[in-house]
């Protein structure tokens, strides 16, 4: 349509202004039930059709993706949602992207917090606790902050540990010459870390230090095509296997516990022990069977 312009000026646009319009321009017509045909002077659906599968006013969602509204109704975003053909990962993102959207300019700055940083004394004691099981704490950046003595002695001979101060597995899986060597399914772990940090950039916008690491990271070639800021995966690899230099073949299943201030436990639990492991459950100072 003339006056229409997908790239419209983001100016300070919002992740889920920003989601609207990245998803709008990936959707052709015969995606979403449209006549397909014809050449269109800019990619994806257009501004109207969108509105009209969402049952909104053209107007009202060129004000959502320009930002100039930020409080759309939950019956707004569940059509939306219905009309971009998310699947279930994608549409409670939208969703959360449209709750925080206007409580945005309010939120305290998310610029470098060294708490993140810092695993209490309790988590280490649970992390140290589960060794012969490799574990270790993950913050948001997917930076390693703590780790048993398992652990170490599985990722060491993988180059992990090169530098114990900055230990970081998106780093050193798009980075380090042997994480493709050694990882079975080195795509899919890539995926799956390039959504983390995906994930923590639309959760803490400000945050410099998240900036940086994908800044350097989009340097790598196989990181800058999986990078879709906007899309996020819908499932969480399970099971992790390794070509060890010494160990030789591994494979683990993977648990992840939450923990406090942006923090996990991971566990490698080696898959034969899997299968008769307890379910596990963080309590503050230990794990609890269940």
């Amino acid at each position: 349509m003339a006056g229409e312009d997908m790239a419209d000026r983001p100016g300070a646009r919002s992740a889920f202004a920003e989601l609207l319009v990245a998803r709008r321009a990936e959707l052709r017509p015969e995606d979403v039930g449209l006549p397909g045909g014809g050449r269109r002077r800019t990619p994806g659906l257009r501004r109207e059709e969108v509105a009209v599968l969402a049952g909104v006013s053209a107007d009202y969602l060129a004000r959502l993706e320009q930002g100039r509204d930020t409080n759309p109704s939950m019956a707004v975003v569940d059509a939306l949602a219905t009309a971009l053909r998310f699947n279930d990962t994608e549409r409670a993102h939208f969703g959360w992207l449209a709750l925080t959207t206007s409580s945005e300019s309010r939120c305290p700055s998310t610029a470098f917090d060294p708490v993140l940083d810092q695993v209490p004394a309790a988590l280490r004691s649970v992390i140290d606790a589960l060794a012969p099981t490799p574990a270790f704490a993950l913050g948001p950046r997917a930076n390693v902050l703590a780790w048993n003595s398992a652990w170490e002695d599985l990722v060491g001979p993988l180059g992990l540990l090169d530098d114990p101060d900055q230990v970081n597995l998106a780093v050193w899986t798009f980075r380090h010459p042997l994480a493709r060597t050694t990882v079975t399914d080195w795509a899919q772990f890539a995926d799956h870390l390039a959504d983390q940090l995906a994930r923590t950039r639309l959760r803490r916008p400000d945050d410099e230090r998240i900036a940086s690491i994908i800044a350097f990271l989009c340097t790598e070639p196989e990181f800058a095509r999986r990078w879709q800021p906007h899309r996020l995966a819908e499932d969480i690899p399970s099971l992790l296997g390794f070509e060890h230099p010494s160990r030789g073949t591994l494979t683990f299943t993977v648990q992840t516990l939450s923990a406090d201030r942006d923090q996990q436990v991971v566990i490698w639990l080696p898959r034969q022990a899997a299968a008769r492991a307890p379910e596990l459950r963080l309590v503050p100072g230990r794990v609890v069977g269940g």
